[in-house]
């Protein structure tokens, strides 16, 4: 009987931490990608409407073997582009856009072009909010 209290006592712990940082994704949308692309980019605004910071560590989708969160910056005139590696903080009560040139997502080796008006799932995994699946469409831009 104790034993069955104190797993519902973490139980409960657990869901109130995952609640206290709820993630919401706001205009998920990719462009459109030419015959024989390789990469696509991924772009949205990433909002934590919780008390409690949160981090985006990683990124998934059927699209692409590999799903990774670049930064693209300018260094001497030279636009530059590197994976982040220990994810994305995304502060309490606050939101984190990703954008076209900034933070984006990478989609590497893409299985098939991305064609404008199509859609597709992203599976977002934060620290705290866990998995966040969002649906990307595909823009002309």
């Amino acid at each position: 009987m104790k034993s069955a209290s104190l797993a519902l006592t973490f139980g409960l712990l657990a869901s109130i931490a995952s609640a206290a940082a709820p993630i919401r994704i706001d205009n998920p949308w990719s462009r459109a990608t030419a015959p024989g692309q390789l990469v696509g980019g991924g772009f949205m605004t990433i909002v934590n409407v919780g008390a409690i910071p949160d981090r985006l560590v990683s990124a998934t989708s059927p699209v692409a073997d590999d799903v990774q969160i670049h930064h693209t910056s300018m260094d001497g005139g030279v636009m530059r582009m590197r994976q982040v590696t220990d994810g994305l903080e995304i502060p309490a009560n606050g939101k984190v856009e990703l954008k076209p040139r900034g933070l984006h997502l990478m989609f590497m080796q893409l299985k098939a072009p991305l064609e404008a008006g199509a859609r597709f799932p992203v599976q977002l995994q934060f620290e705290k909010a866990g998995s966040v699946t969002t649906q990307f469409i595909v823009e002309n831009h």
